[in-house]
């Protein structure tokens, strides 16, 4: 059965810097592409960053460019989401995903798999 687990959510100050960790089980996920996407109260889930298997083809939101950087260690089956300069508008909870297709990756539906979601919230 594929899981994943997200964490490093929490509450920080605008200007500040998270990292949301995400680690996958159920199979080997070196393949796989890997996403994170959020979803702010009121909103509809978007695409935030994501990365091929390789972790040197990667993909951002305007919103989040030079300011989040996605990575992967696929010796621990884990992809990271380094997010520095946050902003109030960056509060969400946010959802890492894996798919094995090899179409766009910067939309919802090629995943398969979603976690359950970490809250970032971000104080002005």
């Amino acid at each position: 059965q594929v899981q994943l687990v997200e964490s490093g959510g929490g509450l920080v100050q605008a200007g500040g810097s998270l990292r949301l960790s995400c680690a996958a089980s159920g199979r080997t996920f070196s393949t796989d592409a890997m996403g994170w996407f959020r979803q702010a109260p009121g909103k509809e889930r978007e695409f935030v960053a994501a990365t091929r298997w390789s972790g040197t083809t990667t993909y951002y939101a305007d919103s989040v460019k030079g300011r989040f950087t996605i990575s992967r260690d696929n010796a621990k089956n884990t992809v990271y989401l380094q997010m520095n300069s946050l902003k109030a508008e960056d509060t969400a909870v946010y959802y890492c995903a894996t798919t094995r297709s090899r179409s766009a990756i910067t939309t919802m539906g090629p995943y398969n798999y979603w976690g359950q979601g970490t809250q970032v919230t971000v104080s002005s």
